[in-house]
């Protein structure tokens, strides 16, 4: 019987498959920015100096010059401290191969980054944005991690909706900073739920099997013999 958390997985799963392919199709058959354009005057009536310098704040979370060493902290957490060396695994598994899917798929829709930066121009290809998928993949395993070490329902639902309030705002952040249309974001977030989902269900299988359990009846017919 499929579990509740499993149902939940596999309705994200293809919940963000559609989305994705909803928007690499209009970025790949329509090349039209009408939307996302929309999006940017709306947003522009948000612009000011101190929402500037909270969101900077913002967008730095996402960045890989925050991420990785958080990851390789993570990383050493799990290897000598929490020492569950299933999950200091999947650390690196879920940050590489998210940042090598990531990179694949900016190559092969070389979408360029939207012409009019709020502050500073940066470098790189647009679609899907690195910051919203890259987000989605960390935090969302804090997620994970939070309800497998989590008891109190409290704690539990308060730090999941902070960190998903964190996954939306740093997608939020690209698109005020201009540094990425709607659609990147919104097709960042999906690639990410994809290959977090992909990713921990893979890992978790490795780790069932691994585990080798004997079934008690078959050990109780193995002691009958």
């Amino acid at each position: 019987l499929l579990s509740v958390e499993l149902i939940i997985v596999l309705v994200l799963f293809i919940a963000a498959l559609i989305i994705f392919s909803i928007f690499a199709y209009r970025v790949l058959r329509w090349q039209n920015h009408e939307f996302d354009f929309f999006v940017f005057d709306k947003v522009a009536l948000l612009v000011t100096p101190v929402t500037t310098s909270f969101i900077q704040g913002i967008t730095f979370l996402g960045n890989h010059n925050f991420l990785v060493p958080v990851n390789l902290l993570l990383i050493v957490y799990f290897l000598f401290i929490k020492k569950h060396k299933w999950y200091s695994i999947k650390v690196p598994v879920i940050a590489l191969g998210g940042l090598l899917l990531m990179t694949l798929l900016k190559q092969l829709f070389n979408r360029p980054r939207p012409l009019i930066p709020l502050l500073e121009p940066v470098k790189g290809l647009s679609f899907p944005s690195g910051h919203a998928m890259m987000s989605v993949s960390f935090y969302g395993l804090l997620i994970l991690l939070v309800w497998e070490y989590i008891a109190n329902r409290f704690w539990k639902w308060l730090l999941t909706s902070l960190l998903v309030m964190l996954i939306l705002l740093i997608g939020f952040s690209r698109i005020y900073l201009r540094l990425h249309y709607f659609s990147d974001v919104m097709a960042g977030f999906a690639a990410g739920i994809i290959w977090l989902s992909l990713s921990v269900w893979i890992i978790g299988r490795m780790e069932r099997f691994s585990k080798k359990e004997i079934d008690p009846a078959m050990a109780n017919d193995t002691d009958a013999v």
